[in-house]
């Protein structure tokens, strides 16, 4: 007896796959999906609206002739008169490069250390130790500047502790919180203690992202600690890496106010001045009214604008992902 065979394709008692269409929601749909993501966010909106969003409209007045004194819309436009008079100041200059100075010094040295501590402190494997080491470190960053320095003058002063110590021995008086010539070294070691551990907090995040069965196949093959470090525990946080340092470059020109305004006196102005202080000092304290202070705070924004978006093109064309993609 004949067999008989189908002559229809093996694939045609397949049920064909469903096409699952998405059909786009309207705004009132995602509000009422998402109003609790919305409540929680509405405070930091509110945040950012009231101290960032409308102080950035007034940077209009940085090319007015701005008076708090009369109507707002009666101030004259001045175009860039103001920052004429910003660069032609003498001081502008000696308090940029002081602000590159400390800021070359935070990037190039300060950053590292964050990430040398987070590796150091992912290596320890007793909790008890972890907490404490995690705890010392991280500490002096809730600490205000005021009593960071008061701490170092009280170690490192003339009268310090430190100081007494050599004096016992026969030596000569410490004049290291005091001499403009080690203030750079002073800046770094005061950065180093208050604030290198609490960047060490987000790299320790982005380390407990790895997946622990990495590091267990590169042992497995014969890789020591130092291999498992370069090859899996770098290349596992360099986006998060790329990320801060690009954040970090687009705020290089803000180093800070207090730390340099609290040693102004004992140090001398000309090896502390940075923009945040002579904007202080030539604006508020002096008489060069608000539009010259805008006029610098609006000179730091667009440079560190140009620096992340630099920062960025360069990150992407390394094959990062950076702080955003084009679309």
């Amino acid at each position: 007896m004949a067999t008989l065979q189908s002559t229809a394709p093996p694939d045609a008692d397949r049920t064909p796959d469903r096409v699952i269409v998405r059909r786009k929601r309207t705004v009132g749909q995602r509000l009422r999906h998402d109003w609790p993501l919305l409540l929680l966010a509405l405070p930091v909106v509110a945040h950012l609206s009231v101290f960032h969003y409308w102080p950035t409209a007034w940077n209009i007045i940085a090319f007015m002739d701005y008076s708090p004194y009369r109507p707002f819309w009666e101030n004259p436009f001045v175009g860039f008169a103001w920052f004429e008079r910003l660069f032609n100041d003498p001081y502008f200059t000696p308090a940029l490069l002081n602000t590159l100075k400390f800021a070359t010094l935070n990037l190039v040295f300060m950053f590292p250390l964050s990430i040398v501590l987070a590796l150091a402190m992912n290596s320890i494997i007793s909790i008890k130790a972890r907490s404490a080491f995690q705890s010392i470190v991280y500490l002096p960053h809730f600490f205000s500047w005021v009593l960071v320095v008061t701490v170092f003058v009280q170690v490192l002063g003339a009268d310090g502790l430190i100081s007494n110590w050599i004096m016992d021995g026969g030596g000569e008086r410490l004049n290291f919180t005091s001499n403009p010539d080690t203030f750079l070294l002073l800046v770094w070691m005061q950065w180093a203690w208050k604030d290198a551990g609490w960047g060490m907090i987000i790299f320790l995040a982005a380390l407990a992202s790895i997946n622990p069965s990495l590091y267990e196949a590169a042992a497995s093959d014969g890789a020591n600690r130092w291999r498992r470090m370069w090859h899996i525990t770098l290349p596992g946080i360099r986006p998060v890496i790329i990320l801060l340092l690009i954040l970090q470059i687009g705020g290089i020109l803000s180093v800070g106010f207090e730390q340099y305004q609290l040693q102004r006196q004992s140090i001398g102005y000309q090896s502390t001045e940075v923009l945040d202080t002579f904007v202080y000092y030539q604006s508020i304290i002096g008489n060069q009214g608000e539009s010259f202070g805008t006029a610098a705070g609006l000179f730091k924004g667009v440079i560190g604008l140009i620096l992340i978006l630099v920062a960025n093109k360069i990150a992407h064309r390394l094959g990062e992902q950076g702080i955003y993609q084009k679309s």
